[in-house]
């Protein structure tokens, strides 16, 4: 069975990248570093890696609960140190007595500073503090050039990879039943909301299916998605459980409390 047939048509050219990365450390017996991968893209990796005994996979966000990693392709028996990963971590200072700065402008800043979102690991925000991991090549650059958060200036500074703080998620199960697996139903049911509701904040491209934005609301949802609708919160897909009596499809999903 090929690797194309576990995944989407739109995601075949991350599996091609990938297959032509895991090529390449097999003939050529060189490592290769990925830009950081949202947890989708680590599961494809995954998936294109299978049991090949001629290159190994590891992967580093930073810290264990990292959800944003880099991953390093080897030849067989080589020794990975965390600094093969090319991590930086960096806090960022400011006034929190008069500012109250969230993720959402965090990463608004960075990426106007012209930072590409691969480029960018994990954000922690947390009780007045906040760090983000990056790439080591962009590191110089965003320690000059992010000065303001919103209104807010702030200074960048960087930090041991022992000094991140570690938030783990805490997910809260829940089951349901929706008419179709379409994108709007399925938000609709988990957020509480209206299908019309929905289909305008999809349109607006404010819907993302597995950390791609999807805009379209007749995008039809598969066991194990991740969801996220923003200022909604994020829900992930933990398993459809077949149909009711009255022919509606049982979800069982969670949502980040």
């Amino acid at each position: 069975m090929s690797v194309y047939e576990h995944f989407r048509r739109e995601e075949r050219p991350i599996i091609d990248h990938f297959l032509d990365m895991k090529d390449q450390v097999s003939r050529y017996y060189v490592s290769k570093l990925t830009d950081f991968l949202d947890p989708r893209q680590q599961k494809i990796l995954r998936s294109v890696m299978g049991g090949d005994q001629e290159t190994t996979l590891s992967l580093s966000g930073g810290y264990a609960e990292a959800e944003r990693k880099r991953a390093l392709i080897l030849p067989p028996y080589s020794e990975v140190q965390d600094q093969d990963f090319e991590l930086s971590c960096i806090e960022v200072d400011y006034p929190a007595r008069f500012a109250d700065l969230s993720h959402a402008q965090l990463l608004g800043a960075l990426l106007g500073t012209g930072i590409v979102r691969s480029k960018l690991g994990d954000l922690i925000v947390s009780d007045g503090r906040i760090q983000f991991i990056a790439a080591r090549e962009v590191e110089n650059f965003l320690l000059m050039n992010l000065t303001s958060v919103g209104k807010t200036g702030v200074i960048c500074r960087k930090i041991d990879q022992t000094s991140l703080i570690h938030s783990g998620e805490n997910w809260q199960e829940h089951e349901g039943t929706v008419a179709s697996l379409r994108l709007d139903a399925v938000m609709a049911e988990i957020y509480h909301l209206s299908r019309s509701k929905v289909s305008e904040l999809v349109e607006r491209g404010m819907a993302k299916v597995n950390w791609q934005i999807a805009d379209r609301r007749d995008f039809y949802i598969e066991d194990g998605d991740t969801l996220s609708l923003r200022g909604h919160g994020r829900s992930k897909i933990i398993a459809i459980d077949g149909l009711t009596k009255k022919n509606k499809i049982r979800l069982r999903y969670g949502k980040l409390k």
